[in-house]
């Protein structure tokens, strides 16, 4: 008995052959959005170093970009949201008030100051810190637990160590500086070499923690965010609302601070530039892409990509701005995302054993 060869068309072998592609290009492309996003943060922090040392005041600065965030958004309210959005209590609307002056509004200020006393290195370098933080903020108001007779709670532990000293590493040790480039280089007609080796060392660990306690502040934006989400669930209206009261707050900060009209204008440079960015690109663009992101992989995916932005901003500032990077900022940055790392697999252990434990009740 002869043997029969199935024969398959052309055409079916190439629809499935565009099939198995398009599965692979769906999988990807949650790795190519987060990259994206680590990408959006990146310029974010070059960006504003180069505003903040052309001579824009950074309170302004913090003004200018929430209004244009909230300008931007405004109309995607009107279009998406306007008839869904539930009633607004007075109680609600304090707590909204209250989570965007320290989440929004001082976390972005005193990042800024931070910023302008230090590097964009060590700012995308501080940003590791935010889950150990929030985590940490968490575990004070008991929303996690830590069980350190548990592998998981060992490890958690270990990272909370692990990110205070590269904290501590970051403002306290410099070392042998690195310099991979000699010559000079210049972004968008704006040139100042930015040399870490000149940086006093009182102003450097102020920095330092000026970067800490804004990444402080939004660590306990983001545990507190969850509360009044379920007080007001409209994730975009809740959004642009934060930019608006962050808006009038730092309005209120930089009038306080700066009074000179001219620190005030604007004009065609790299301060506008930063602005446009920080507000549309950053806010609207970015907050979408995570949003989306955590929809499709959960939020451990999106954090364990944070240390991307420190990789991207580190090649970004040898070779656009031809800065000199020091040893200690890059041990520091290594402990940061070693704790980073440790924390997220310590709750993914735990999340996967609880999992686990609660299919065992349901079975039996």
């Amino acid at each position: 008995m002869k043997s029969q060869v199935k024969h398959i068309s052309p055409l079916k072998l190439k629809a499935k052959d565009n099939r198995r592609k398009n599965l692979i290009m769906k999988g990807m492309k949650p790795y190519v959005v987060v990259f994206v996003i680590q990408t959006i943060y990146a310029i974010m922090f070059l960006l504003s170093k180069a505003a903040f040392d052309h001579g824009i005041n950074n309170f302004i600065f913090v003004f200018y970009r929430q209004a244009v965030a909230t300008i931007f958004l405004i109309p995607f309210v009107f279009i998406f949201e306007w008839k869904l959005a539930p009633p607004l209590s007075l109680r609600t609307f304090c707590k909204i008030f209250l989570l965007s002056f320290f989440g929004i509004t001082m976390a972005m200020d005193l990042n800024g100051v931070g910023l302008i006393y230090t590097s964009p290195t060590l700012a995308a370098a501080s940003t590791n810190c935010l889950p150990v933080i929030t985590f940490f903020l968490a575990l004070l108001l008991r929303i996690e637990s830590l069980k350190i007779k548990t592998v998981a709670g060992i490890a958690k532990l270990v990272g909370i160590v692990a990110c205070l000293g590269g904290a501590a590493t970051l403002a306290f040790y410099k070392g042998p500086h690195l310099q991979l480039l000699s010559h000079h280089h210049h972004l968008l007609g704006y040139h100042k070499q930015h040399d870490q080796s000149h940086s006093p060392s009182g102003t450097w660990i102020k920095g330092c923690f000026f970067l800490l306690l804004s990444n402080t502040f939004w660590g306990l934006w983001l545990v507190l965010q969850a509360f009044v989400l379920k007080d007001y669930p409209s994730k975009l209206s809740f959004t642009t609302l934060q930019c608006f009261l962050s808006s009038i707050q730092s309005l209120a900060i930089a009038l306080a601070i700066e009074r000179d009209i001219e620190q005030w204008k604007l004009g065609w440079n790299v301060s506008l530039l930063a602005i446009a960015y920080c507000g549309i690109i950053v806010t609207g663009v970015g907050y979408y892409l995570m949003t989306w992101v955590i929809e499709k992989k959960g939020p451990v995916f999106l954090a364990m990509s944070t240390p991307l932005a420190l990789i991207i901003t580190i090649l970004s500032s040898i070779f656009l701005f031809g800065d000199i990077i020091s040893l200690g900022s890059i041990l520091g940055g290594f402990m940061l995302v070693v704790g980073l790392y440790s924390v997220l697999w310590g709750k993914s252990r735990e999340q996967t054993q609880k999992a686990s434990q609660d299919l065992e009740q349901a079975s039996s």
